[in-house]
C-alpha cells in the first residue's frame, strides 16, 4: 500500500529552518532561483502502510515515510528511524541535511531519509523484525543500491539494516546486501562503521580545537545525548585525553567538575538503561548540561536544544553537533555574537555517511577493507572537510555563523553538479 506526496504540507520548525538556511545560502551565493526551487522540495516523498500481526494476534498499522530529496550528486542516502513522533515534515528536513552533509563531505551520494512512526522500546524482537520487513516490502520499489541506500539512524540498529537487506534480497532473488548500510560485518557490514558518526565528531573537534588554539588533551567536554553518537563520543574524546565532565541521557543526566569515567559511565549505561545510580557525581538535567562551564560542547540528543532562551548561557568555547539541527537559527547568532564557534550538524556528525559510503563501495566490489584503514580514511576526509569548510567560512562569511559557511559551500558543490546535468539551462549566477 503506497502513495506519492507531492504537497509540502505543514512545514514544523525545523524545516522552516532548513528552507530558510538554503534560501539565505543561495541568496549569498548569487545563484539563479531555479537552485532554490530544485532544493525546496523532495524529488520524491512516499508515505506507506505497514500492517504488522503483533505477538497478541491483533493486527496494526504503521505509517512509514520516505523522503528523496535531490540526487544531483549521486543515489539517494539516509537512514532510516523508528520513532513514535516522526512526521513528514521532520523526514523532509532531515533528507535536506542529508542531500547537503553528503556534498559537503564530497561523497558521491543524494539526500534521503525514512520512518516508521512506532515506538520499538514497547515492540518486541519478532515485531520489529516485522516492522522492518514491512517497510521494504512496501518502499522497495524505490530503494535499491544504485537508487536508494538506507542506513541506521534514531532507534534502529545493524540487525534491522540486516533484516531489511534480507528482505529486498528476497524481492530481488539474488544477495543484494549493497542496498542498504550499517549491515553486521557477517553481511556485508563495514568496520567501523557503529560508531563512525561519532569518531567524525571527535576528529572534526580536534581539528577545530588546533584551529582555535584550545589544548585538546584535558579539554573539558560536556556530551548531551548518552545514545549511539554520545555514548561513543564519550569514550573516544576520552581516549583522545579529553576530560568529560558531564553527559546526559533522556532522563537525567550526571556532572563531575574533576571528571566522569566514560568507560564505568556507558557501562553502567548499557546495564542499567539508565545515567541514574552512578556513584560520586551530581544529578543535573538535560537543560542544565548544555549550560555547563566546558570547553567543548557535544548536544548529541535531538533538535532544537540549545535556542534563544538558553544559548546565552552557554560557556563553551566550541560547539560541535553530533545530532541533527541541535541549535536553532535564533540560538546561532547569539553563540556567534559571544565568539562561541558553532560546528554545525551537516559538518560534524558527517563520519556516519562517510563510513557508509565506504561500506557501499565495498559491497560494489567485494572487498573489505580493515578497521585501521577506515578509520585513517574517515579521518582524513573528516579533516579535509572542516579545513575547507572553515577556509571557505572565513573568506566568504565573517560577517555570519559557520553553518552558512557550510551550506553555501555544500550549495555551490550541488548548484554545479545540477548545470553540468543539464537541469539549470541559464547556469548557476543570477
Amino acid at each position: 500500500m503506497t502513495r506519492e506526496v507531492n504537497q509540502a504540507g505543514n512545514e514544523d520548525n525545523t524545516l522552516r529552518a532548513t528552507l530558510n538556511m538554503i534560501k539565505q545560502a543561495t541568496d549569498l551565493l548569487e545563484l539563479t532561483p531555479d537552485v532554490y526551487e530544485y532544493l525546496r522540495v523532495p524529488m520524491r516523498f512516499v508515505e506507506i502502510a505497514i500492517p504488522v500481526e503483533m505477538d497478541d494476534g491483533s493486527i496494526k498499522v504503521f505509517t512509514g515515510y520516505r523522503s528523496q530529496h535531490n540526487n544531483a550528486l549521486g543515489p539517494f542516502k539516509g537512514g532510516i528511524r523508528f520513532h513514535p513522533e516522526s512526521n513528514p515534515d521532520e523526514v523532509k528536513a532531515l533528507s535536506m541535511w542529508m542531500t547537503l552533509k553528503c556534498s559537503l563531505v564530497g561523497v558521491p551520494f543524494g539526500g534521503g531519509k525514512g520512518a516508521v512512526v512506532c515506538d520499538p522500546r514497547n515492540l518486541s524482537l519478532r515485531e520489529k523484525e516485522k516492522v522492518s520487513r514491512g517497510y521494504v516490502r512496501a518502499m522497495g520499489a524505490v530503494l535499491g543500491p544504485e537508487t536508494d541506500i538506507p542506513a541506521p539512524d534514531v532507534y534502529t540498529t545493524a540487525q534491522i539494516m540486516a533484516w531489511m537487506a534480507d528482505e529486498y534480497s528476497n524481492i530481488m532473488r539474488r544477495p543484494t546486501f549493497g542496498v542498504v548500510t550499517g549491515k553486521p560485518l557477517a553481511v556485508g557490514g563495514c568496520a567501523g562503521r557503529e560508531e563512525a558518526t561519532s569518531r567524525g565528531c571527535v576528529y572534526v573537534a580536534k581539528e577545530a580545537a588546533r584551529t582555535l588554539a584550545i589544548p585538546f588533551k584535558g579539554a573539558r567536554v560536556a556530551i548531551q545525548g548518552a545514545g549511539n553518537v554520545g555514548g561513543f563520543a564519550a569514550l573516544l574524546m576520552e581516549e583522545e585525553g579529553c576530560k568529560i565532565v558531564a553527559i546526559s541521557d533522556s532522563r537525567s543526566g550526571i556532572y563531575n567538575h574533576a571528571g566522569l569515567d566514560a568507560r564505568e559511565v556507558i557501562a553502567h549505561k548499557k546495564k542499567t538503561g539508565s545515567l541514574e545510580g552512578i556513584t560520586g557525581v551530581k544529578q543535573i538535567t538535560n537543560e542544565e548540561l548544555l549550560t555547563i562551564d566546558c570547553d567543548i560542547l557535544i548536544p548529541a540528543a535531538m533538535e532544537n536544544q540549545i535556542t534563544a532562551k538558553n544559548a546565552g548561557d552557554v560557556k563553551a568555547k566550541l560547539v560541535v553537533e553530533g545530532a541533527n539541527g541541535p541549535t536553532t537559527p535564533e540560538a546561532d547568532q547569539i553563540l556567534k555574537e559571544k565568539n562561541i564557534l558553532v560546528i554545525p550538524d551537516i559538518l560534524a556528525n558527517s563520519g556516519g555517511v562517510t563510513v557508509s559510503y565506504f561500506e557501499w563501495v565495498q559491497n560494489n566490489y567485494g572487498f573489505r577493507w580493515d578497521l585501521a584503514t577506515v578509520n585513517k580514511r574517515l579521518e582524513e576526509k573528516m579533516v579535509e572537510a572542516f579545513n575547507l569548510v572553515y577556509g571557505f567560512y572565513c573568506e566568504k562569511c565573517t560577517g555570519s555563523d559557520m553553518r552558512t559557511g557550510a551550506y553555501m559551500y555544500s550549495i555551490q558543490r550541488i548548484a554545479e553538479a545540477m548545470h553540468y546535468r543539464g537541469w539549470l539551462r541559464n547556469g548557476t549566477q543570477r
